[in-house]
């Protein structure tokens, strides 16, 4: 069988799943890193607070707090690296044997299908996974060339200070933004989980990372308290 006389194994109704889950996580994507001027999201508040703690380190002569900051956000980044990469390759292994994934669903939705159907499935979580993975590694990278930078700058107040000082957190900012981006891709792993019920299931499980990701970025205590006078 082709590719295509495959993928026509799947229904109507997953195939617009699917394209939802898609755009749904893309569309998330660009609310947050683009809220609108006047409801700013969490992420977006957070690199504010970025630049004024480089402006803040640039002034500092002990700078061994900032180092520890870095550190830190460097080592939750590699824990989320390792922990994607250790889920692809228990998905590499259940999509090389799926049956005894396919008897679960026989039991719970009476539903069996071709094994094809079931790796398809599996797939789209392995694409969220990988592009989780992806991103840990890139922001891990780019908290390390922040923190280059930061240790480039001279004593409070020597030429080129404040300019390298931008520097490092345009650096923070964007491993900021990249690591937020593979959180968002782990939420839409688990929510790709639930096309293994259904189409349906898939639907509802999109909107459900939706509104836990959205609600959390534009009406959650946190951002309350960011917005504080």
């Amino acid at each position: 069988m082709t590719v295509w006389e495959h993928l026509a194994l799947l229904s109507f109704g997953d195939g617009i799943a699917a394209v939802f889950i898609l755009l749904a996580w893309a569309a998330a994507g660009y609310s947050i890193e683009h809220p609108p001027s006047g409801w700013p999201s969490v992420s977006s508040m957070m690199a504010d607070y970025r630049r004024s703690w480089m402006a803040a380190c640039e002034r500092r002569e002990n700078r061994i707090f900032d180092a520890q900051i870095i550190g830190t956000l460097r080592q939750g980044t590699s824990f989320f690296a390792s922990t994607s990469i250790l889920a692809i390759g228990g998905l590499m292994a259940l999509i090389g044997n799926v049956d005894p994934l396919r008897g679960v669903a026989v039991e719970l939705i009476a539903e069996d299908a071709p094994v094809f159907v079931w790796q398809i499935k599996l797939i789209l979580v392995g694409f969220f996974l990988t592009t989780a993975f992806l991103k840990f590694v890139w922001s891990h990278r780019l908290f390390g060339y922040c923190a280059v930078v930061m240790g480039s700058l001279g004593a409070p107040g020597a030429e080129g200070g404040r300019r390298a000082a931008l520097r490092a957190a345009d650096l923070n900012i964007r491993a900021s933004i990249n690591f937020t981006r593979g959180l968002r891709s782990m939420y839409f792993a688990l929510g790709a989980l639930g096309w293994l019920f259904g189409a349906v299931a898939l639907f509802l499980a999109t909107v459900a990372v939706l509104y836990l990701l959205l609600s959390r970025e534009f009406y959650s205590a946190p951002r309350d308290i960011l917005m504080r006078d």
